[in-house]
């Protein structure tokens, strides 16, 4: 059988949708790698901070443990109230001028 223009039309009419099918398939590919790549940063920070919580879980077991993380305490109120009384005084210091 002899190729037509209409057998030609329709051959090049498959090979464009052919393609812009491909492209579109790219896209949404590039998307999903995109995805899942933000799944797993995600995932990973989680992982990250849940060992965070079991190395201070570790740490602070038993009686040394518990005086550790009394002393620990105590300094980061400490330092917070340091930090809040000095800022007070600044502000204060400033408003008198």
């Amino acid at each position: 059988m002899a190729p037509t223009i209409a057998s030609a039309f329709s051959d090049f009419t498959s090979g464009v949708m052919s393609i812009i099918v491909g492209l579109f398939n790219s896209v949404l590919a590039f998307f999903y790698a995109i995805l899942a790549l933000g799944k797993d940063i995600v995932g990973s920070v989680i992982q990250l901070g849940q060992s965070f919580v079991k190395l201070g879980i570790d740490v602070f077991q038993g009686v040394l443990g518990f005086a550790t993380a009394n002393f620990i305490a105590l300094a980061v109120i400490g330092g917070g109230y340091y930090y809040y009384t000095t800022q007070q005084k600044r502000k204060r210091g400033t408003k008198r001028k």
